[in-house]
């Protein structure tokens, strides 16, 4: 359906036409004509399906000429990127339709700027609940002329605490009003408003989770503990999208990972809720002008981010709700246009959750191997042939190439040389880190064991949980990849996966247990190390103190339970 085809003024249609709007999405299309109605609404619908628009175009073609200097239609928005963001575009449907103003209100900016939008009278006031109840309070906005009031993002505003300031706000308003609410889930608080707020409300409901993901293209990739940023580092380097967005679950992993970034070359910047809102949109507005490559965010703070022309997502952490990997992998393949979202997944848990994911959004997201240091140079070659065949060579090119030609220097020696300074700018500037290595079948798949030989044993104090806590710390594999410990007086054997064995020798060249240097080397079962010289032992066996204190603990099971904290504690700390 066309927007030409609804009952719009001509000062709207043209402002559509101008923004090159011509379908309309399925949530606009179920939901502008009954809100041009005067209905009460719950649309169910995610980011990146046209809600915006499917709000804003009413609330525009509804302010009449004597609604000039009068509020009359509230629009409430969890962030303040996302009143921002409703903000703006409103302002683009109501370019040629006179007496239409509109007013932004939210915290961390300046509230006499605002005072002084409203006093001159804006008929749309789009805010955050905490800031549209300071200007209750100040008498500064006014409710009794609130016809319409439209709660965007309604799910994410109680998740958030805002669920009194709404009720509050939402009893002020004339019991007349039209009131209509956008939603990405419908959890029973939702509902709660819904019965007590609307009256005889239209449900519009639209399969977003499959719209929304169906033209991206989805993959994830298997990251050892501890290397997701190597990861991503390579993939950036491999992919080189002129813009993409990286998600993380913390406001600290997003400071951390966008200095990692920026230290290693790449241009990123954080985002989230912390920052100052002067530094939220110099981040925002660097992003939109392309100045900024890489935004690192968590999922509140992008809520409401409309940036065109992301060509990728990348999920650092799994998302802790379905629904916030719809609104993540939505920022790209918006508009018809397709996009990419790649998802780094660490262990056996993370990959039974990624698999959750494929059947809510009933869509395939594919295993890829991450890309060495060889690929990406292929990479850069193939895009620097592209690059060379669609370009136009200029009459200056030529005349340099003919000086060059003088000198003895002949045309393929010249290209070859332009060429090798191009491509070996590229290689240079390529980080230097370890591939992250991706997670294998341990051996209680069925995989085939071998032993390695750690040359510290008890002589130095040393429990199993001492030699498997060291082992997970340095080859970020899980506890479970591990088999039979069996400790000697001067040395210790491991049992390991014999497809892990190299990675483990290498991972563990400069291990230390319990203070002490260690090599770890490939179990012959013959050249054993020196067994420490004992009055009242015979052989170099393997075998349990049982004088508990010399492993540090009070009795036996102690030994084998002190590892689970232990384990516990130092994953909350990589992360």
């Amino acid at each position: 359906m066309h927007f030409n085809e609804l009952n719009l003024s001509q000062e709207l249609i043209r402002a559509v036409d101008e923004l090159g709007y011509t379908d309309m999405t399925e949530i606009q299309e179920k939901s502008i004509p009954l809100l041009l109605e005067g209905r009460d609404v719950v649309g169910r619908s995610n980011t990146g399906t046209g809600k915006t628009a499917a709000f804003g175009i009413p609330a525009v073609e509804s302010i009449s000429p004597a609604e000039k200097k009068t509020a009359a239609v509230l629009i409430l928005c969890p962030t303040r990127e996302l009143a921002m963001q409703a903000a703006g575009e409103i302002r683009k449907f109501a370019k040629y339709k006179e007496g239409v103003r509109t007013c932004a209100v939210y915290g961390g900016a300046s509230m006499d700027k605002q005072i002084s939008e409203l006093k001159r009278g804006a008929n749309i006031v789009i805010g955050t609940p905490g800031r549209v109840m300071d200007h209750i309070r100040r008498r500064t906005l006014k409710l009794e002329g609130i016809r319409t009031v439209i709660l965007d993002e309604a799910d994410e505003m109680l998740n958030m605490g805002f669920r009194e300031d709404i009720e509050t706000i939402l009893a002020d308003i004339p019991e007349d009003r039209q009131t209509v609410l956008f939603s990405a889930t419908m959890p029973p608080e939702i509902m709660a408003i819904t019965d007590k707020f609307q009256h005889d409300p239209v449900q519009v409901r639209i399969k977003t989770a499959q719209k929304t993901v169906e033209l991206i293209e989805q993959f994830y990739f298997e990251v050892a503990m501890g290397r997701k940023t190597d990861a991503l580092k390579l993939l950036l380097a491999a992919y080189t999208p002129s813009s993409a967005m990286v998600f993380c679950n913390t406001k600290a992993m997003v400071d951390q990972l966008s200095d990692e970034l920026a230290k290693a070359g790449f241009r990123a910047a954080g985002l989230h809720g912390d920052m100052k809102q002067a530094q939220r949109t110099q981040v925002m507005n660097s992003f939109k002008n392309k100045a900024t490559e890489i935004l690192v965010a968590t999922d509140v703070a992008a809520r409401g981010i409309d940036v065109s022309g992301v060509d990728a997502v990348f999920n650092y952490d799994l998302p802790q709700d379905n629904e916030y990997y719809i609104h993540r992998i939505g920022r790209t393949g918006r508009a018809g246009k397709s996009g990419a979202a790649y998802t780094l997944i660490t262990g056996r848990r993370q990959l039974s959750d990624l698999r959750a994911l494929e059947r809510f959004t009933h869509a395939s997201i594919q295993q890829m191997p991450l890309p060495d240091k060889s690929d990406i140079i292929a990479m850069k070659k193939e895009a620097l042939i592209n690059t060379i065949s669609s370009s136009e060579a200029s009459h200056h090119a030529y005349d340099i190439l003919d000086r060059l030609a003088a000198n003895g220097i002949d045309y393929r020696e010249a290209a070859a040389r332009v060429i090798n300074s191009a491509i070996q700018k590229k290689i240079d500037s390529l980080p230097e880190f370890e591939a992250a290595r991706p997670l294998r079948k341990g051996r209680r798949d069925g995989a085939k064991t071998v032993k390695v030989d750690i040359s510290i044993g008890r002589s130095k104090r040393i429990a199993p949980n001492f030699i498997l806590g060291a082992l997970v710390d340095a080859t970020g594999m899980s506890g479970r990849d591990f088999g039979k410990i069996d400790i000697y007086d001067e040395h210790t054997t491991v049992e390991v996966p014999e497809s892990e064995l190299d990675y483990i020798i290498d991972s563990t060249d400069s291990i230390r247990i319990n203070g002490h240097q260690v090599q770890v080397k490939a179990w012959k079962g013959t050249e054993l190390p020196l067994r420490r010289q004992s009055s009242h032992r015979s052989g170099d066996k393997p075998r349990f103190d049982r004088k508990a204190k010399a492993y540090g603990s009070k009795n036996k099971k102690d030994i084998f339970s002190d590892y689970i904290p232990n384990r516990k504690k130092r994953a909350r700390n990589k992360h």
